[in-house]
């Protein structure tokens, strides 16, 4: 018998997917480095609430396009579908090559080093070639996604089990953090000093001789900063389209892919606002970076960016290192689990349509793409090596919202192209909800164009460098002969 896909998760499976997938380390770090570009509290909450919404209304938008395709692969099938194979191609491309892979390089690199808290001989330096470092803590994070990948290879089941329980873990734990925080922190000096001057904002700046300087923001200087900065929060809620990916697994996909992406990306903003009200209300915004505590560093200046362990500190002392180092490791164990699942479904779509290895759109003896999963991990794993995961998340976040772009537009070209076309559930609000969220998301990547036209542009040139690829594998398919069509070999 074929091995066919199954649909054996239900809404609170995918919705446990949609969250966590998106909760990471991010919640934990980004903040820092948002306090030293904009210096305001209120600008900073004003940025995790926007990103909330645009993120909230991306996953009502694409409500639409899952409810008529509830298919494996999931953007991918939507931007194929309202465009052509090559934007959709180049979208698949990109996920593979940086946005889902670096992702998983990066969240076991952030699993790594906090799993490095409990056994420090992790950091231990087995060997270097020039700038490069493998240390024990790379090869606990190629161990966790060798791991997590097998264990995905063994079913839906297997994925589905340890996502719920990773998922509801970190979830309770956050709110316990948050709800602690607002208690302690309440009515504190950093809490007063905070909020009493919500717009004031500044931008720190360091010099290559460590001096650092203060400036005054405003007009366009502060739009261009807040348009900049607002990259780290997008990175944070990040991957909530991963459960598009698995669409075939799920039952009732017309009514539960809509439900749980609103439901999941609703649950994480919600979180992540109360989150960084908890940080504001525990430490000061504004540090100083020869203090000797964590309270005297504050916020911009907290150890390794980690605001999120500053602020622990505060509530639970020195045991707050052991505690958030295990949250962060189930978060970021959780995180991946989910985005290693998801992503092999949307190479098994691409491998359908003779874009990707061919053995990719084979489903293994347990119902899932194997081979895919295989592939993800190979690749990850050498981005692990290559030290530069960091860099191309920055990259992959910009090219990720030009395809949040693409694939939001693929609606109103979709209710132009096929209005009789059955949709089970159509986008809320539509049109008004889809465009601004094309408006907004447009001026923040014009924004990233000019204020960090390095990044920006790296991560198109990734996107455009799919083109080429995508022209040989086509003209290497038109060229098989019919008879050896079945011992043809697709690469991307």
């Amino acid at each position: 018998m074929t091995p066919t896909f199954k649909r054996s998760l239900g809404f609170f499976d995918s919705t446990m997917i949609v969250a966590g997938s998106m909760i990471g380390s991010g919640i934990f770090i980004v903040t820092s480095q948002m306090a030293r570009d904009v210096g305001s509290a209120g600008y900073i909450l004003l940025l995790w609430i926007l990103t909330g919404f645009i993120t909230t209304f991306a996953a009502l938008s694409y409500g639409e396009l899952a409810g008529m395709m509830p298919q494996a692969g999931g953007q991918y099938v939507y931007i194929r579908r309202a465009y052509n194979p090559l934007v959709s191609f180049l979208y698949g491309w990109t996920v593979f090559a940086v946005i889902q892979t670096g992702t998983i390089a990066a969240v076991a690199v952030a699993f790594a080093k906090y799993t490095a808290v409990f056994f420090p001989h992790l950091n231990f330096v087995l060997f270097s070639v020039g700038q490069f470092k493998f240390t024990n803590a790379t090869l606990v994070a190629i161990v966790s996604i060798l791991f997590l990948t097998f264990l995905n290879t063994r079913g839906i089941q297997n994925g589905k089990r340890v996502q719920i329980i990773f998922t509801s873990a970190k979830l309770l734990a956050l709110f316990a953090i948050i709800i602690l925080g607002l208690i302690v922190g309440w009515g504190s000096d950093a809490f007063t000093i905070n909020f009493s001057n919500l717009w004031e904002a500044t931008k720190l700046t360091t010099d290559i001789n460590g001096s650092i300087s203060i400036e005054q923001l405003s007009g366009a200087a502060l739009i261009g900063a807040l348009g900049a900065t607002i990259i780290n929060p997008l990175f944070s809620s990040d991957a909530w389209n991963n459960v598009t990916f698995i669409a075939a697994e799920i039952k009732d996909p017309h009514k539960n892919i809509p439900r749980s992406l609103f439901a999941g990306t609703l649950v994480v903003t919600v979180i992540y606002i109360l989150a960084n009200i908890s940080y504001f209300s525990l430490l000061s915004l504004h540090g100083n970076p020869n203090g000797t505590t964590v309270a005297d560093l504050g916020i911009q200046f907290a150890n390794g960016d980690r605001v999120g362990a500053a602020a622990a500190f505060i509530i639970f002392g020195k045991s707050a290192a052991f505690i958030m180092a295990a949250l962060i490791m189930i978060s970021t164990f959780g995180c991946n689990n989910g985005i290693i699942l998801s992503g092999a479904r949307l190479y098994y779509a691409m491998s359908t349509d003779k874009l990707f290895f061919k053995k990719a759109s084979v489903l293994n003896t347990k119902n899932v793409p194997g081979f895919a999963l295989i592939v993800q991990c190979a690749w990850a794993c050498v981005l692990c090596l290559s030290g530069k995961y960091g860099d191309l998340l920055e990259y992959a976040t910009f090219a990720s919202l030009v395809f949040y772009i693409v694939t939001i537009a693929g609606i109103f070209i979709l209710r132009k192209k096929e209005p009789n076309t059955p949709r089970p559930y159509k986008a809320w609000g539509y049109p008004l909800v889809p465009a601004v969220y094309i408006f907004i998301s447009t001026l923040i990547c014009i924004d990233l164009l000019i204020y960090k036209p390095y990044s920006a542009g790296v991560g198109l040139l990734i996107v455009f460098l799919g083109l080429p690829i995508y022209f040989i594998n086509k003209k290497l398919v038109s060229n098989s002969k019919p008879s050896n069509k079945e011992d043809s070999i697709e690469t991307p």
